[in-house]
């Protein structure tokens, strides 16, 4: 098998311990070639501030997270949202992102309409589409796990995202609507090599940690790829074999271990672990 495509830092893999300015400082020093901010981060930085120093550092950024939450329980949280999402394709921009990651919402305060919750995710990313085009920002909608099917995003699969982008007039030759596919989210998908082969040019980003077993924290206790059960190299090889050639991004979540180390010691062991296990 070829090696992997290039590292990122997803910084919210190192977000209890730096701020983005630092993140962006470690990876130049750990010869670490991609970025992902958090819009917190980004918020506490300032973007022109992240953007020059990106920029003179000479980061790709892979993405930025994270637009999204679409669903509401009235038109105004609605519109909110939207208005929130073309801030967000606006940041993207502004720091030459790859994308933006759409983590999409789950359903309302109240509501158990989960087929509401993802009608409105389709109709919000649709009414910020045109915004995005005109940003040349395109927009990954990041499937997540059943789990956070409630809470945090109902669409749960990449035949549910790309059904969404199918719907929005989204073919494998549309720049500035596709999919983020992360190993935690969708390693566990019967349908994971087939779909993955309908998005082809339609991913966006490939996000890469581990399930631990057992997971003590449905959100935050990611494990460091090879410490868990996810076949990380067979999905490189699917999203590679329908044509993505970006970079691994790594986005690990945890509370427990990651989070307390010393922050360069998490980025050394991500380096080794993306040259031995990814």
């Amino acid at each position: 098998m070829t090696a992997p495509g290039p590292l990122s830092l997803n910084t919210a893999t190192v977000k209890e311990q730096w701020s983005l300015q630092q993140c962006i400082e470690g990876c130049a020093r750990h010869g670490i070639t991609g970025i992902s901010p958090w819009r917190d981060k980004l918020a506490e930085y300032g973007v022109r501030n992240a953007a020059k120093h990106i920029r003179d550092v000479g980061l790709a950024v892979t993405g930025l997270c994270r637009g999204g939450m679409f669903p509401a329980p009235d038109a105004a949280g609605r519109q909110a949202a939207i208005d929130d999402n073309r801030r967000a394709i606006d940041d993207a921009a502004a720091l030459g992102a790859q994308c933006l990651v759409l983590v999409v919402g789950g359903m309302p305060q109240g509501s158990k309409d989960l087929a509401g919750a993802r009608s409105q995710v389709q109709d919000g990313i649709a009414a910020v589409l045109e915004h995005a085009r005109a940003a040349k920002m395109p927009l990954a909608i990041e499937p997540l796990h059943p789990m956070y099917a409630a809470d945090r995003a109902c669409v749960n699969t990449l035949a549910q995202a790309l059904d969404i982008c199918d719907a929005l007039g989204s073919g494998p030759g549309d720049a500035h609507l596709g999919v983020a596919v992360d190993v935690y989210h969708v390693w566990w998908d019967p349908q994971l090599k087939a779909q993955i082969e309908r998005a082809a040019k339609r991913i966006l980003a490939f996000h890469i940690c581990d399930w631990l077993v057992p997971t003590t924290d449905l959100l935050l206790d990611r494990g460091m790829m090879g410490d868990g059960v996810i076949d990380i190299p067979a999905i490189r090889a699917m999203v590679e074999a329908a044509g993505y050639r970006g970079f691994c991004e790594v986005e690990i979540m945890s509370a427990g271990n990651w989070w307390k180390r010393d922050a360069d010691e998490v980025l050394r062991v991500c380096q080794e672990r993306h040259r031995t296990v990814v």
